[in-house]
């Protein structure tokens, strides 16, 4: 796997460096002890309050510096990728930010994280700082294991720690409230991939159609493996497990967590899934979904749930600094607004009878109708082979409403071309057909002679399209020929037409279309089947306007 970097002795430090140059001036800094050891500090900090730190290995970003800020985090301090900062560099940070106050030490449950912290912890009392320290196991995976992992329920720990710290409440009280938060919060990840670490070979645990439940943030396998299934039968599962280790009848606030490389898209998805459950009924507040704690790159994504009381409730709709805190939300139905209600296409205008241009429509769509193998058989040498049979759709969804249709009103006749041949005809080749015609209607609805608005049509069919005579699309024939249409006439329009059609053989290269990704060997000689639908289109006119 891929992985952009310099060296890898710098990913963590050089990207430490990029969260402070992206972030607000004056909010955050780094103390001048890099490489060996890496805090990130609040800038403003004048250590008047209880100082909130945290920290562990890189790889869960934002977690941890990008928490540090306002309402949050004091410190954050990092160690290398998954592996914890070391007992000085803990040790600097308590240093730097803690004052008379004292300082909470938030801590995820495992072994390095704690024995480094702790340490430190020790020494920093030693020294006389007031020092207590709170450790978070909410990982609900193995649930008879004496020491469960710290994962992303940390989140809440540090923002009502660090809510309670920057309303002045005292050291016991933020401790005091913290471990209580600690106590009452659940996870559960789950992923379809194990992470791959910079600069190591990647190598995939997982087979095509499994995935993993019950994993931590460090690439460690999952407690089992699953198959690959439907997020709203995953998101059940997990739910099922979490509803088991929780306390009943309480009301709980939801971080839907993404693990590092699941699309924005599918989160959305996996929240709505969550949220649609009969499990929504728990959930008071929502946080996310986002990537909060990460496992770098880890194609999956964790729930986690942490009791609330008004108290905890209040700390997590605070707004705070660090902008990767996402606001929590109270859950809520999907807003729905009315439509604007318009005509239904062949509704526009009542139907009305000229028998001249119902011999013509008759005559092209027949026309079009008849040339779909031809159509398709030039299309497979340049593009996907279904020009005729899309062109043969759209002429037959036109002759289905025929007596429908408004003959006598020429504007509403092209308007509900155009409204047909978007819906009946798909792809490009629809789309550009309904702009010709529709704004053929407008121009034709505004006075314009037939030619005149037909030339509208094309202009803003060619505007929208990009194509212009020359590259080698239905342009090529449709130009010449409306341009001699108000006096030439029908028949001179139809040899202009197919002059312009006959041309597109000798453009060995197409500038517009899906023709342009062809080699110019292979369209040598080849005329544009768009140019010889409209060639057609003329000739079939012409049959039936001024016969020979």
């Amino acid at each position: 796997m891929k992985h952009f970097f310099n060296r890898r002795d710098n990913i963590v430090t050089e990207a430490l460096d990029g969260l402070l140059r992206t972030s607000a001036p004056g909010t955050l800094a780094r103390l001048d002890s890099y490489p060996d050891i890496k805090v990130i500090v609040r800038a403003d900090w004048d250590k008047s309050r209880v100082a909130v730190i945290s920290g562990g290995g890189a790889g869960h970003e934002p977690s941890h510096a990008g928490f540090v800020g306002r309402g949050m985090l004091t410190a954050a301090v990092s160690g290398e990728i998954f592996a914890s900062p070391s007992v000085d560099a803990v040790l600097t940070a308590i240093r730097a930010v803690t004052g008379k106050p004292g300082c909470l030490l938030v801590v995820k449950n495992y072994t390095g994280d704690r024995l480094n912290f702790g340490l430190a912890a020790e020494k920093a009392r030693a020294e006389g700082f007031d020092v207590e320290m709170v450790i978070v196991a909410d990982d609900i995976a193995l649930p008879d294991i004496n020491q469960p992992r710290g994962v992303a329920g940390t989140l809440f720990v540090h923002k009502i720690a660090g809510h309670l710290a920057e309303s002045g409440e005292s050291l016991a009280a933020v401790a005091a409230a913290a471990k209580a938060v600690a106590a009452d919060i659940v996870s559960l990840g789950v992923s379809y991939s194990s992470c791959s670490i910079p600069g190591q070979p990647y190598e995939d645990r997982l087979g095509e159609n499994q995935g993993e439940l019950g994993l931590g943030i460090h690439g460690e396998p999952g407690v089992e493996k699953i198959t690959v299934q439907a997020a709203d039968s995953l998101v059940s599962i997990m739910t099922e497990r979490l509803s088991a280790a929780m306390k009943p009848d309480g009301h709980y606030a939801l971080l839907i967590n993404n693990l590092g490389a699941v699309p924005p898209v599918e989160m959305s998805l996996i929240a709505n899934a969550v949220l649609a459950s009969p499990f929504a009924a728990c959930v008071a507040l929502t946080i996310g979904p986002g990537p909060l704690m990460t496992a770098l790159n880890m194609n999956g994504f964790s729930l986690s749930l942490v009791r609330l009381d008004t108290e905890r409730e209040k700390a997590l709709l605070s707004v705070v600094g660090p902008h990767a805190w996402p606001p929590a939300v109270a859950p809520h139905a999907v807003a729905i607004l009315p439509a604007p209600k318009i005509a239904a296409a062949g509704t526009a205008a009542a139907a009305s009878h000229d028998a001249g241009a119902e011999r013509v429509l008759a005559a092209i769509c027949e026309r079009l109708i008849g040339l779909e193998t031809e159509l398709n058989r030039l299309d497979a040498k340049a593009g996907d082979g279904d020009t005729g049979s899309t062109v043969a759709t759209g002429a037959r969804s036109i002759l289905a409403l025929t007596k429908s249709l408004p003959f006598a009103d020429r504007a509403a006749l092209f308007a509900v071309i155009g409204d047909t041949l978007a819906t009946a005809m798909g792809g490009s080749s629809g789309v550009l057909l309904s702009i010709f015609f529709t704004a053929a209607g407008k121009a034709s609805g505004d006075g314009g002679s037939l030619a005149a608005s037909l030339l509208a049509g094309l202009e803003r069919m060619t505007f929208y399209g990009g194509a212009h005579p020359g590259d080698r699309t239905m342009v090529d024939a449709l130009s010449p020929a409306l341009k001699v249409l108000a006096a030439g006439g029908v028949r001179t329009a139809a040899d202009a037409a197919r002059k312009g059609a006959e041309a597109t053989k000798a453009m060995r290269k197409a500038k517009a279309g899906r023709s342009a990704y062809i080699g110019e060997s292979d369209l040598d000689g080849v005329m544009d089947p768009g140019a010889h639908a409209v060639a057609e289109v003329f000739a079939a006119v012409a049959g039936v306007l001024e016969p020979a």
